[in-house]
């Protein structure tokens, strides 16, 4: 990634891709480099397709728009595939990571990607096995290390145990962390 690297996030509202953005602002915090993060919605209820977006930065950051030509798009829901452009302006040689069961070959071939690189990893599965609910964004969180080589795994999970441990029983936020790791060792590339 270069100087900037700007990441959008589709999801429905209460899968968590607000808080995914903050979390990976806050990593790129503790990290000394610059950060925005902020979601696209307005009066959308929980399920309604939402987007959020991430600024990261050695150099402070004087846009203040959304993102339209991410580098990285981070999908959270397999179904919004169907129902968003979740490509529209990635860069030719953007990442796009997906929750899907689909291979990466299958999902390039679904969204008529010609260049860039596609990761997947089924999120869902690892969120209900690891938390016992389909909440999306820790898994994917993991993924999107592997993708972008921005963070380790391993800087990522102590982010989350500092900002989930001040509002969560220690056994979710271990749940999350197993979530993470797990994705970042399952995730797939094509």
């Amino acid at each position: 990634m270069g100087k900037m690297t700007e990441i959008r996030w589709h999801a429905r509202g209460g899968q968590g891709a607000v808080t995914a953005g903050k979390l990976v602002a806050e990593t790129a915090l503790g990290a000394g480099m610059y950060f925005q993060a902020f979601p696209d919605y307005g009066a959308e209820r929980m399920g309604a397709p939402i987007r959020a977006y991430t600024r990261l930065s050695t150099e402070p950051i004087n846009e203040h728009c959304q993102i339209l030509e991410p580098d990285v798009v981070v999908v959270l829901d397999p179904t919004l595939l169907s129902v968003v452009d979740v490509t529209e302006g990635l860069k030719k040689d953007g990442v796009i990571v997906v929750n899907t069961t689909e291979t990466p070959a299958q999902v390039r071939e679904r969204l008529k990607l010609k260049g860039g690189k596609v990761y997947t990893v089924n999120a869902s599965h690892i969120a209900i096995e690891e938390l016992g609910r389909e909440i999306t964004n820790t898994p994917m969180l993991g993924a999107l290390c592997v993708a972008t080589g921005m963070f380790s795994v391993d800087t990522v999970a102590q982010q989350i145990e500092k900002d989930f441990g001040k509002k969560m029983r220690k056994d979710v936020v271990e749940a999350n962390v197993r979530a993470v790791r797990r994705a970042a060792a399952e995730v797939q590339v094509g």
